[in-house]
């Protein structure tokens, strides 16, 4: 997990707008020769050459998004830049640039702002990427964070979700749940704290869980191992909002049925005993939990060889005729119609 320092509080009304963007990216270090020019002019320059841009915005809104009273603000900096590499890596790109906008109410600090920054910066430095501008402005509403990821990719490298084809094998690299069991976990422990505020929670048990939701990571090394491997996958998607969502966006895309399996799908010990902890289901959990930004992609049947046996990734299921529709194949070997359940941003 990321450190947070102890805070003492100076006003932002203390700083202009130029004078605040100065000192909070006065840390920044540029990684990729592909910036010319990052912070400081009316625009980042940037050169590809022979490359297509990948262009990818997310915006994150308090009370929507997270919640700040168990979200410390260096993991919401270095979450805020997962969410967006994530996109990125899903094209088989490879994240380069971001910018980052910020709107907050005056209830935040100079140092609650150099907490968010240190956990971007972290994100930059650790998936060597180059802050190179963005905006900061008042809000009436708490905390905004919208960050625009720019990467690239060769023109033959570039996937999309629709290149599935029947008898393309389902693959998704890691495990799943585990994200929306540690919002679980966190939510209970908030409810806790409110009718005791003494109470200190033990998260020890959940650490891994917790881990998941406050400081997930972006899964570049999957783009870095299928390139090694060889194998270009024919579809890909990134999972944030659910694996049924996800299915669904890449067989509508891609024009085809699938038949997912039950007793297939990943699951960490602590998901499994967490689940029944908190009677849940854990193949409901990992198919309309999301936030787990895990990759999920589909192969031709003859890159299976290639990826037999690799503990980061695991074939869950088949691309099928469209015909056939969409389905979970239970451990009972029942055949049930996937819907989409997982987040939904406008409800």
């Amino acid at each position: 997990m990321l450190e947070n320092k102890e805070n003492s509080r100076t006003s932002l009304s203390d700083f202009g707008e130029f004078k605040l963007i100065e000192h909070l990216t006065k840390q920044v270090e540029l990684h990729n020769s592909s910036t010319v020019k990052g912070v400081g002019d009316d625009c980042a320059v940037l050169d590809y050459k022979d490359k297509q841009t990948l262009v990818t915005t997310d915006l994150l809104i308090e009370g929507v998004h997270f919640d700040l009273s168990y979200m410390p603000l260096k993991h919401l900096g270095y979450k805020s830049v997962m969410v967006n590499l994530s996109d990125v890596y899903a094209m088989n790109g490879i994240a380069k640039q971001i910018t980052v906008s910020i709107a907050v109410s005056n209830r935040f600090t100079l140092e609650a702002l150099e907490e968010l920054y240190a956990g971007i910066i972290l994100a930059c430095k650790t998936y060597n990427v180059d802050l190179v501008g963005g905006d900061t402005t008042s809000s009436t509403k708490g905390m905004l964070i919208s960050i625009t990821a720019i990467g690239e990719v060769k023109p033959e490298d570039v996937v999309y979700r629709n290149g599935a084809k029947p008898n393309d094998l389902l693959v998704v690299s890691g495990d799943l749940g585990g994200a929306y069991l540690g919002l679980q976990v966190l939510e209970r422990e908030k409810q806790v704290f409110q009718v005791n505020p003494n109470s200190q929670p033990d998260l020890e048990p959940y650490n891994y869980l917790v881990e998941r939701q406050l400081k997930p990571e972006a899964r570049k090394d999957i783009v870095k191992l299928l390139k090694i491997l060889e194998v270009k996958p024919t579809a890909m998607i990134d999972i944030s909002d659910g694996l049924s969502s996800e299915i669904l966006h890449i067989c509508k895309q891609s024009d085809v049925g699938c038949n997912l399996y039950e007793d297939k799908i990943p699951l960490d010990q602590q998901v499994i005993s967490t689940c029944e902890e908190f009677n849940l289901n854990s193949t409901t959990v990992a198919l309309s939990g999301g936030e787990d930004y895990e990759l999920l992609f589909t192969i031709s049947q003859k890159d299976y060889p290639k990826i037999k046996g690799n503990p980061n990734l695991t074939v869950i299921g088949h691309i099928a005729d469209k015909t056939e529709g969409v389905n979970l194949i239970t451990r009972a070997n029942q055949k049930i119609e996937l819907t989409a359940q997982g987040w939904n941003a406008l409800k």
